[in-house]
């Protein structure tokens, strides 16, 4: 059994800091932001998750980052946004 290496986190925790976790924003229904937390899993990938339909800082964040664009998954590595959607598929928030 693969064992998980992702944290689902409120915006109010996280270590000022240090070096930035991969984040993967991501809405809980979506089967595109699914597809990305496996592919995170699978490669080993450390992760902090923020599901941006229940924590609305976090979907500040990801708008800001985006430049406004509403569609998850988005992955971000040190603080820039390297992936907007999935294989081309996302959900829009």
């Amino acid at each position: 059994m693969l064992q998980s290496t992702c944290q689902l986190v409120s915006s109010s925790e996280g270590d000022e800091g240090m070096s930035r976790p991969v984040e993967l924003y991501m809405t809980s229904g979506c089967e595109h932001s699914a597809a990305a937390r496996e592919d995170l899993e699978w490669r080993g990938v450390a992760f902090v998750e923020y599901d941006v339909e229940r924590d609305a800082a976090a979907r500040a964040r990801m708008l800001t980052l985006t430049d406004g664009a509403r569609t998850v998954p988005v992955i971000v590595e040190e603080g820039k946004p390297i992936q907007i959607g999935w294989m081309g598929r996302g959900c829009v928030v």
